[in-house]
């Protein structure tokens, strides 16, 4: 018997985290001097968060420590279960060095039991995306070696792109250079962006205009989706919600009646992005 651990980066509804019954690794932010863990949603104010980034604060991220994974782990290995956790892409953050730090840790302590991660390459809802049906998969009963298998050629199918809105936020993140935020927030520049196969954000296009842009996101889609009909599309919206619903009914009016899912960016998320971003996630032919 395992547990099935996500992390709150994953950014899954609070409802559909608690429908799968999935336990929740929540990751910090700071927000004008003060911690928050995301909640995924439960009891967040995005607006308000989204608006403080507009009048100039600077919200932060930060790394859980060695305790917090323990706190985490420990009490399910101790009551006799072993852990199966989907994460977000290792290439993205430091904290799971105290991750795998804590686990070499309980497995000296609990060398009967065993603790299993699965890195999805992803963030956001292309982790979530891979964590859903992974949690439909674990409810189905599957091992942790089916676990692996199936989570292996999903994630290598699962297409997580995103438009920025303001060249800003990536900026501070240091994603573009000083030069480039001013240029292309001048000229209207929109960076089109991905999660290539190791897990890292790739700049793949830059085009002039927020509408081109999503423009560009539906010929990804065209080129790269694979059974649509089938899995869900997820689109992200920080503090855009207009502007999604839009791209919503772009893509139905491309593809039929798929069953898309708008949701908000956390702000764990949000802080890197920044307000009116917009990301799609779908099933396809190749990462």
């Amino acid at each position: 018997m395992y547990q099935l651990f996500c992390d709150s980066n994953c950014e899954l509804w609070h409802t559909t985290v608690k429908e799968l019954g999935l336990n929740v690794i929540r990751m910090p932010y700071i927000l004008d001097g003060e911690e928050y863990l995301y909640d995924m949603g439960e009891n967040t104010d995005f607006k308000g968060f989204f608006d403080k980034m507009r009048a100039g604060a600077t919200p932060k991220t930060a790394a859980l420590n060695e305790y917090a994974y323990t706190e985490y782990f420990e009490p399910v290995l101790a009551r006799g279960e072993d852990i199966y956790y989907i994460t977000f892409s290792h290439q993205m953050s430091g904290t799971f060095n105290a991750m795998k730090n804590v686990i070499a840790q309980l497995k000296e302590k609990y060398p009967e039991r065993e603790i299993r991660y699965f890195d999805s390459k992803l963030i956001s809802l292309g982790s979530g995306f891979v964590t859903y049906y992974g949690a439909l998969k674990y409810k189905e009963g599957a091992t942790m070696d089916e676990m692996d298998e199936y989570l292996t050629e999903l994630s290598a199918h699962t297409a997580t792109y995103f438009v920025v809105n303001d060249l800003t936020y990536l900026h501070r993140g240091g994603r573009v250079s000083g030069l480039s935020k001013v240029i292309g927030n001048l000229l209207g520049i929109k960076p089109v962006l991905y999660f290539n196969e190791e897990g890292k954000i790739v700049n793949i296009n830059k085009v002039k205009g927020f509408k081109k842009a999503l423009a560009a996101l539906l010929d990804y889609m065209k080129a790269k989706g694979s059974e649509l009909d089938k899995y869900k599309v997820y689109i992200l919206q920080a503090d855009c919600e207009k502007e999604a619903e839009a791209f919503a009914e772009s893509i139905r009016a491309k593809f039929g009646a798929l069953d898309i899912e708008i949701q908000p960016v956390g702000p764990v998320i949000g802080a890197h992005c920044g307000p009116g971003t917009i990301g799609l996630i779908f099933h396809s032919k190749e990462k």
